[in-house]
C-alpha cells in the first residue's frame, strides 16, 4: 500500500519549468530516496508535498485520499535549510514548536525529556541556540522533526555537518522511526547513504522523473555482467584461455595474487567464467560487480534520460 503518491504534479516559477508532469509512489513503511542533481526540482517537490506552495497541475495523496491541509500533522518535515531562533533557549524553542505540532503542553514536555536525555543533550536545556555547533543545532531539530510521531517524516540533506558518530546515530533513528511504523522520505546526494538506507528511490533530473523503482531491481538493471575474479599468477595470458566474447576490461597486481574484471556475454553464466579459467589458474574469488548507486546516478543524469525507467 502506498502512503504518498504523487499524479502528474507541475511547477513553474517565472518561465522556469521546476517540475513537469513529476508521478511517484511511496509504499508504506519504507525509506524512499528522493534524488538528483542541484536545481532538479526535489525541493520545489518536498514544498508542494508540504503545502507551503501549491503546484500548477497534478494532484497529491495521502493514505489512498487527496491530500487536506490538516494532514500536515502526520508530516514531519527537516528542510535543508535549518531554521532554529538563535536567541531563545533550546527548551523554550523546543516546547514551542511541539505544541505547534498539536501536542499538549504536559505531553511535549514528557516527550522532550525523553528524547533530551537518549540523545545526551540535558544539558542544553538552558543553553540558546546560537551556543551550539552546526552539529548540535540539527540535533535539535532532528527531534523536533519526529517529536509529534508523524506517519509521513520528509529529511532533506539530514546529515550536513553531522560528524561520523553523530551521522551514524542519525541513521540509527531514522532505521528506528521506519521499524515503529513510520514512513521516510530521503533526499541527499550521499549515494552511500542511500545504499545503506533506501529501499526505493525516484531520480529527477532537468524537472523529470528519469528513475524509479526499488534499489535491488535498479541495480540488476544496470548491472553490465563483469566479475572481478582474483586468481594465482600464471605464465600464459587471458585471452588465451577465455571463450570469444569474454571481455577483459582490467588486469592489475595485488600483493601476490592477480586480478582482473572481466565483462561476459548476456547469453553466459558465471560458471562459464569459471569453467574457462579453471584448468589454467587456481581460482582465489569470483565477485559480480554490482553498480554503485553513485555509478548509475551519474550514468543516467550524464546521458540526460528524459523518459522515466519504471520497475
Amino acid at each position: 500500500m502506498d502512503i504518498f503518491s504523487a499524479h502528474n504534479i507541475s511547477k513553474q516559477f517565472s518561465g522556469h519549468k521546476a517540475l513537469d508532469q513529476v508521478s511517484i509512489a511511496i509504499p508504506q513503511g519504507s525509506i524512499f530516496g528522493l534524488l538528483g542533481p542541484n536545481g532538479a526540482g526535489k525541493t520545489t517537490f518536498i514544498r508542494i508535498i508540504n503545502q507551503i506552495i501549491a503546484p500548477d497541475e497534478g494532484k497529491l495523496f495521502y493514505n489512498g485520499r487527496e491530500l487536506q491541509p490538516n494532514d500536515i500533522y502526520n508530516i514531519g518535515y527537516l528542510p535543508e535549510e535549518r531554521g532554529l531562533y538563535k536567541k531563545m533557549t533550546i527548551g523554550e524553542q523546543a516546547m514551542y514548536l511541539a505544541q505547534l505540532k498539536g501536542l499538549s503542553k504536559q505531553e511535549a514536555h514528557r516527550r522532550l525529556i525523553y528524547w533530551f536525555e537518549k540523545f545526551e543533550m540535558k544539558s542544553w536545556w538552558n543553553k540558546k541556540v546560537e551556543e551550539l555547533s552546526k552539529g548540535m543545532q540539527q540535533k535539535v531539530q532532528f527531534l523536533i522533526t519526529i517529536i509529534h510521531e508523524p506517519k509521513l517524516l520528509i529529511f532533506d540533506e539530514p546529515f550536513s555537518g553531522f560528524d561520523p558518530i553523530n551521522a551514524s546515530m542519525l541513521k540509527d533513528e531514522i532505521i528506528a522511526q521506519k521499524d515503529k511504523g513510520a514512513t521516510v522520505i530521503f533526499s541527499t546526494h550521499n549515494m552511500a547513504s542511500v545504499e545503506e538506507l533506501c529501499d526505493h528511490i525516484a531520480l529527477i533530473n532537468n524537472a523529470r522523473v528519469v528513475l524509479d523503482g526499488p534499489v535491488r531491481d535498479i541495480k540488476k538493471t544496470y548491472k553490465t555482467n563483469t566479475f572481478e575474479v582474483a586468481f594465482n599468477s600464471f605464465s600464459g595470458s587471458l585471452e588465451s584461455i577465455l571463450p570469444s566474447g569474454f571481455r577483459i576490461i582490467k588486469e592489475w597486481n595485488d600483493h601476490e595474487l592477480r586480478l582482473a574484471s572481466i565483462q561476459i556475454p548476456a547469453d553466459a553464466n558465471p560458471n562459464h567464467l569459471i569453467s574457462s579459467l579453471l584448468p589454467a589458474v587456481t581460482l582465489h574469488s569470483v565477485n559480480e560487480l554490482i553498480p554503485s548507486m553513485n555509478d548509475i546516478f551519474i550514468k543516467v543524469v550524464t546521458e540526460k534520460k528524459s523518459e522515466p525507467v519504471l520497475l
